[in-house]
């Protein structure tokens, strides 16, 4: 059973990452490359001044940088993929149902943990934008998954006010410590492309998450009960 279940996290992972991969390279990429020509100097942004050309107009198909960044992407969900089956058997052995439809909420918690609660005080950033130190950066990035997702797990699978107030606690204590910030806000990128990056990578982040958990929880009930009965 346990190889079957390893096969489905491993279709899972895949699958939602190469739907992640696709999703990056129409929306995420553009508006990066974009940012790349005001970080090399090739577009200046000063005030009503800013030559701002169409993001489809941006840069063009690079087959290495863009294979290399889709392989990326599903190595990367497909980590979360084993990292969320994993999880998943902890719940089912408590005695906890896990079918596509309940993947999808697992999807949302993974969102939750490691995209959005971490982008509530340090946001996707574009290159050339000012930023604190990147191994500050990442320990807080860490820490603040780590708090995140038992946060949501007690949320979850909490029975009782002092696990949901334990919660609560785990989710504020990053963002009261503080995430690293840079000294002086400024770099050659418009703030506006910087919202839009932001904004987009938040987006894909979501929609692969969701599609994550859709699959592995298909997979995990088709390899552990049967493949699911029609209403």
């Amino acid at each position: 059973m346990y190889g079957k279940v390893f096969t489905g996290a491993l279709f899972a992972g895949f699958a939602a990452g190469l739907i992640a991969a696709a999703l990056q390279l129409y929306f995420v990429q553009p508006v990066l490359l974009h940012a790349e020509l005001y970080e090399g100097g090739d577009l200046i942004h000063f005030g009503s001044e800013s030559t701002v050309p169409a993001h489809q107009d941006v840069g063009g198909i690079d087959l290495m940088r863009d294979g290399l960044s889709v392989l990326f992407t599903v190595l990367v969900y497909t980590g979360y993929a084993f990292i969320m089956v994993g999880a998943m058997a902890l719940a089912s052995e408590r005695g906890h149902s896990v079918d596509a439809r309940r993947g999808i909420l697992w999807g949302l918690g993974g969102f939750v943990a490691v995209h959005f609660a971490p982008a509530f005080s340090l946001p996707p950033e574009l290159p050339g934008v000012a930023a604190a130190d990147v191994v500050a950066r990442q320990i807080w990035w860490f820490g603040t998954v780590a708090a995140s997702a038992i946060a949501v797990a007690l949320i979850a699978f909490g029975r009782n006010w002092a696990a949901w107030g334990a919660a609560v606690v785990l989710l504020l204590a990053p963002h009261v410590i503080g995430a690293p910030q840079p000294e002086v806000f400024t770099g050659p990128v418009p703030p506006e492309l910087g919202g839009e990056f932001a904004g987009r990578a938040l987006g894909v982040g979501l929609a692969a998450w969701v599609t994550l958990g859709c699959f592995a929880g298909f997979f995990w009930q088709r390899e552990t009960q049967g493949a699911p009965q029609p209403a």
